[in-house]
């Protein structure tokens, strides 16, 4: 599972402001949004719950590069606040700033005792409306089991977990239902993958149901 830098450097990530909190900007990009994902024949679904302030996002199938320009573009067009993890690598300069500026967060693979602790504390002290995405497989790239990272996330900071995602077969993203994690974590990942069993990513043979 992918883990942050550091803790203290999460919180500040976590907290900055993103390209979502400037009113203009992101008026102008979410038309644009629409107005390709119209284009292209992509179909946006569901709606953030009003009453929602935090929460832990699902991204999945996580097949290809593509799945980060589309996400950003659903957030929009959905008017959502999203925070999203991403490889170290994406965050190196000149593209860092930009990179966070659009909601990211730069984490690690090869450590990951923290990731669960810190974004606990990092969802709980938060004074704003958050919505951390997390890809419960960690990678692109083709992985046979489902990491549970994101489920105890949401489970100790105590919000629900919404499923978002992308179907390339069918041109179609948004969000699905809201889970409230039980503590039963089997009883619960079968309710969650069997809401993504339909779905494929846009290399489908890269994303795996288990």
């Amino acid at each position: 599972m992918l883990a942050f830098i550091s803790r203290i450097e999460t919180v500040y990530y976590t907290m900055h402001r993103t390209i979502f909190g400037t009113p203009i900007i992101n008026t102008l990009l979410r038309l644009l949004s629409l107005a390709f994902l119209k284009l292209t024949g992509w179909k946006v679904e569901g709606k953030f719950p009003a009453n929602l302030q935090k929460c832990v996002f699902i991204a999945a199938p996580h097949t290809s590069n593509w799945d980060l320009p589309y996400m950003l573009m659903v957030a929009f067009a959905l008017r959502l606040n999203i925070y999203w993890m991403g490889k170290e690598q994406l965050f190196r300069p000149p593209f860092r700033h930009i990179m966070m500026w659009l909601g990211g967060m730069p984490v690690r693979r090869e450590t990951s005792n923290s990731l669960v602790a810190t974004s606990v504390e990092v969802i709980k002290s938060a004074n704003q409306p958050l919505q951390l995405v997390v890809p419960p497989e960690g990678t692109r790239n083709k992985v046979n089991y489902w990491k549970t990272g994101f489920y105890y996330i949401a489970l100790g900071a105590q919000v629900p977990i919404v499923m978002s995602y992308l179907d390339y077969s069918r041109k179609i993203s948004g969000l699905g239902p809201v889970l409230y994690p039980s503590g039963n974590i089997d009883a619960d990942m079968v309710a969650i993958k069997a809401f993504y069993a339909p779905f494929k990513g846009k290399n489908p043979r890269q994303f795996n149901v288990e």
